[in-house]
Order: C-alpha cells, then structure tokens, then sequence
C-alpha cells in the first residue's frame, strides 16, 4: 500500500517568467559605480542603467565620466559622470553628495575602481604602498561610510566590492593589488555583519581574467599565461562579470550577504 503524502503549499506555487525577471529589476535604485567609465566599471553602468536604475558614474577623468554617461542616456538610461579619485576621501564625499542631489537617494554602492600597480618586494616603495591601499581599501571604506546615512534609508541597500580572484591566488608581483583585495573582502564580510541589522546587505565580486584594458595593457605572452590559468580557456567578457554584478545588487539575491562570487574561469577552486 502506497501513502500519498500531501504536497506542501509551497511545492504548489510556481513562478512566473515576468517574476523571475522581476528580481533583477532595478527600477528607482539609485547607483554609485566607481572606476564607472570604462571595463568592468563601465559595463556594470550599462547594465545597471538598463535595468532601470539611475548611475552616478565616477572615475579619475571627467570627460571619460561624461561621455560614459552620455552613452547611457543617449539610449534612454539615466546616469551622470563624476570625476573623483578612489583613494581621496574628500572626493568620494562629494561623489555621494552630487549623487543625491542629482537622484536624491542612494541604493546601491559599487567599489569597482583599482589601482593594479605591480612591484616586486623588495622595491616597494611607500608612496606605492599609500597608492595602492588608498583606492583598492581605504576607498571603498570610506565611500560606504559616507553613503551610510542613505543607505540606512533604503528598503534595498547593497554594496558590491569588486575585489579579484588574486585575493585567493599567492599574488607574485602583485602583492600590494592582491593583498589589499583580500583585505577588502574581510572588510565586506565586516559590513555585512555590522550592517545587516540596518537591512544593508554586502557582498564582493572576485573577478578572473577579464578582457579589459588592466588586462590588455599586459605583454602577450603574460596576457595568454593569465588566459591559461583558468580551466575555461578565455577571457571573461566585460558583460559577464556585469551580470554577475546585477546579481548581487537586485533582489535576485536577496538571502546572500558577507559573501564572495567568484567569476574566474575556473581559475581558482574553493
């Protein structure tokens, strides 16, 4: 004799595809990108902006700023550019300050901007050090903490800090740029747990081998030696750690925060 048990009322429901989609939507959000102009940065901003938010846009070079904003307008988004330098923390005031007075309320913090400046140690200076530490760390610190007042407002605060699959990999020559990313992805887990009675969720994004500028700057021979490294032999598309991105800052994920999303390529295991 078979029992038919009954079927819980949550095994019932099933979702809709205007639902699903639904999660990733980002209509009214307000968005902070900084290193927003072009790459990752910039990709990300397209993303978002399609998706119905509204970006401010910052990087170090203003018309870069306005011309990636003009892009998303121009194709019915809305976005703003902002020259501000990550590792000067009275620019990234300003930068949340322009950005409310433009949109009038922050969401969403992205820490993408990077300074990947590689020296062997041994002849690290410290000028290169504060360099470093000031836009892959110190920056994104203080960006939150001045859009933490905002962010306390919102019924759908994140943060996404961008670090790099280097986080987890011995960094040769890059010990400042991946030691400071493994920093930063303590610092997430920090501002989840601190800010996660306030309703703000964080995450980080560890990005491998990306076809970008950073990347492209490289020889060859060091540009194929970073292809290699991962299982899937190829460079990650600009468009795919955006979605990535997207993921983290929508209520798609809704339930994760003090976490790491690794987009690499196989190029690390955990």
């Amino acid at each position: 004799m078979h029992l038919k048990l009954p079927v819980a009322p949550e095994c019932i429901f099933m979702r809709t595809r205007d639902e699903i989609l639904n999660e990733y939507d980002l209509t009214d959000r307000v968005a902070i990108v900084t290193g927003g102009s072009r790459g990752i940065g910039l990709a990300i901003a397209q993303t978002f902006a399609a998706m119905g938010a509204s970006v401010g846009i910052s990087s170090r070079k203003a018309d870069a700023c306005a011309e990636a904003a003009a892009e998303i307008e121009a194709t019915g988004g809305n976005a703003f550019g902002f020259a501000a330098h990550a590792g000067r923390v009275n620019e990234l005031s300003d930068l949340v300050d322009a950005t409310v007075e433009r949109f009038g309320r922050i969401d969403i913090i992205v820490n993408n901007a990077a300074n990947a400046l590689a020296m062997p140690i041994g002849s690290i200076t410290a000028e290169a050090w504060e360099s470093s530490y000031g836009v892959n760390l110190r920056g994104p610190l203080f960006l939150v903490q001045h859009a933490l007042p905002y962010l306390q407002q919102s019924p759908c605060a994140t943060i996404v800090n961008v670090i790099s699959a280097g986080a987890f990999t011995h960094g040769t020559y890059l010990a400042m740029y991946c030691s400071a990313k493994a920093a930063l992805m303590q610092l997430t887990r920090a501002m989840a747990a601190e800010f996660a009675p306030m309703g703000i969720r964080a995450n980080a994004l560890a990005p491998g081998t990306t076809d970008t500028d950073m990347v492209r700057n490289n020889t060859p021979e060091m540009q194929q030696a970073m292809t290699n490294a991962g299982l899937i032999k190829r460079m990650a598309t600009r468009e795919e750690l955006a979605d990535a991105a997207l993921y983290l800052a929508s209520d798609a994920s809704s339930f994760m925060t003090g976490q790491v999303l690794v987009v690499d390529g196989g190029m690390t295991t955990h």
